[in-house]
């Protein structure tokens, strides 16, 4: 009897902190954030699903929705995908060329992941922000998701150590007491966490639906706000219950004084 209930205990030490790691994220990474006169103004973006963090992929079906949002002007561009790979799993990719001036919303909707594990499906919302040849209004426009994060803080032209703060909305109602995971996009896997803990941060919104974060490095970053809907989605004849993630990525530049 001692050594099943040692077996146990060790298992569940083992176990702890595989579980404190196990965060999915949507993605949609441009090849830039920003675009100046005299760059190219041919865009190369990427879909995935993936633990960006851990660099582990994971299968992502062709997305219901694909589009860009300029002003109130949308744009679908689901046509414009080829599949590809990311880290060994089905993704995909598109180039946009940029044709005027402003502040382009690129988002999409991807087709529900079934998490058996969970026994849940995994529904992540994903966006990004890219400011072009001088244009900066409209940076906090909402394209109209279900699970949508607005930036609150410009989300471009930002340096490593800038505070981000996004509102997060679902069902069009702001969140509060919602968690939002944070992730850097760590391509190459060079970066180690100290332990599994470091992999995702959390920090929680508050009675507004507001939540801060101080970016520590240079690098892609993705928040994932987290809610879920009961009875969401039908699955083997059942209902089953859905995490709706408002994803957004953002990019942060090293200081250009950094080291001097």
């Amino acid at each position: 009897m001692h050594l099943f209930i040692l077996i146990g205990i060790v298992a569940a030490v083992l176990l702890a902190p595989l579980n404190a790691s196990q965060a999915h994220f949507g993605l949609i990474l441009p090849d830039k954030s920003m675009v100046v006169q005299g760059d190219s103004t041919d865009l190369n973006l990427t879909l995935a699903f993936l633990h960006p963090f851990e660099q582990k992929g994971m299968p992502m079906a062709k997305p219901k929705a694909f589009g860009v949002k300029v002003g109130k002007d949308k744009t679908d561009l689901l046509g414009t995908i080829q599949e590809t790979k990311v880290l060994d799993q089905q993704a995909w990719q598109t180039t946009y060329a940029l044709k005027k001036p402003g502040v382009y919303a690129f988002y999409f909707d991807p087709t529900p992941y079934w998490e058996p594990a969970e026994e849940k499906f995994i529904v992540h919302q994903t966006k990004t922000y890219v400011a072009a040849l001088g244009a900066e209004d409209n940076w906090d426009q909402e394209v109209g998701l279900k699970a949508e994060i607005i930036p609150l803080t410009r989300p471009f032209g930002l340096y490593a150590g800038n505070v981000f703060q996004g509102l997060v909305k679902f069902k069009g109602k702001p969140v509060a007491n919602c968690d939002v995971e944070v992730e850097f996009w760590n391509p190459g896997g060079k970066v180690s966490a100290p332990n599994d803990y470091f992999v995702a941060q959390v920090v929680k919104t508050d009675k507004n639906g507001v939540f801060t974060f101080a970016v520590p490095a240079a690098g892609w970053w993705g928040f994932a706000a987290l809610n879920e809907e009961k009875d969401a989605i039908m699955h083997e004849g059942k209902k089953r219950t859905a995490e709706y993630g408002a994803v957004l990525w953002v990019q942060f530049t090293e200081w250009p004084g950094a080291g001097k």
